[in-house]
């Protein structure tokens, strides 16, 4: 399976350091990203190709990894499916848009393709995937972070936001994934509290699920990627796994 990364950040070296090997079957060959230097950087370090025009990207792989912003994927994932060609995405939070996302989901149906989103920095999406079978009636995210991780200076925790998924994604569109992970998977639009908190040293999620299913608390306590704390390490780890799996002919989880 050859593999393009959009987006060569922390989450992009990462994953390609996780795929040095071939063995995998999985080759990462091709990179674009609007800063030019960063994607010729990766191509150096895996022997493979960055690219000017993303097109020329697409064109040759059988997947394309989004590893970059929420802007991104609605810039260019409907391109890429329109080609026939699947598409992990990282900024989920880009597909709160119910009718973006509903355009995504009709691209990759008309064209053979498959749109793959990663569980990120939380866990226990496989439980809330299966309980949305029946009916969830509630879902919280409390998210707590260190002041590093939100790019602001604060000597006392302080409350940054509190309301719904759907807005919380826009005011924070690259903090806060898991907010609109969790709403997807819970077909709800969940509660978001998003505290930033001089005392913790992890980005810490905090989920409560309520259903006919019965209930179930999650505490999700991440590192921050130290290249960038924005980011937990979970959700390149999660990319990593789901990437692998494609190849993999026993597959666990939901």
């Amino acid at each position: 399976m050859i593999v393009g990364i959009l987006g060569c950040g922390a989450i992009a070296s990462i994953i390609l350091n996780n795929f040095l090997s071939k063995d995998s079957g999985i080759d990462i060959k091709y990179f674009y990203d609007h800063d030019m230097e960063k994607a010729e950087n990766l191509a150096t370090i895996s022997d493979g190709i960055a690219v000017l025009d993303i097109d020329d990207m697409i064109d040759n792989v059988d997947l394309v990894l989004e590893a970059a912003s929420p802007i991104s994927v609605e810039k260019f994932g409907l391109k890429v499916l329109k080609k026939g060609k699947n598409i992990i995405i990282m900024s989920i939070g880009a597909l709160m848009d119910n009718k973006f996302r509903d355009r995504m989901i009709e691209a990759a149906t008309n064209n053979d393709a498959k749109i793959f989103a990663p569980s990120g920095a939380i866990v226990g999406l496989d439980g809330i995937k299966a309980a949305s079978i029946g009916k969830i009636n509630r879902a919280t995210l409390t998210t707590r972070k260190p002041p590093r991780s939100l790019g602001k200076l604060v000597d006392e925790e302080e409350i940054l936001y509190e309301g719904k998924a759907s807005e919380a994604v826009k005011m924070f569109p690259v903090n806060i994934n898991v907010a609109a992970a969790l709403s997807i998977a819970c077909n709800l639009d969940v509660d978001v509290k998003i505290i930033v908190d001089p005392k913790v040293d992890k980005n810490v999620h905090e989920v409560i699920v309520e259903g006919d299913f019965g209930q179930f608390k999650t505490r999700t306590e991440n590192l921050p990627c130290e290249v960038n704390p924005k980011t937990s390490m979970l959700a390149a780890y999660s990319a990593i796994k789901l990437l692998k799996s494609l190849n993999e002919n026993f597959i666990m989880g939901t």
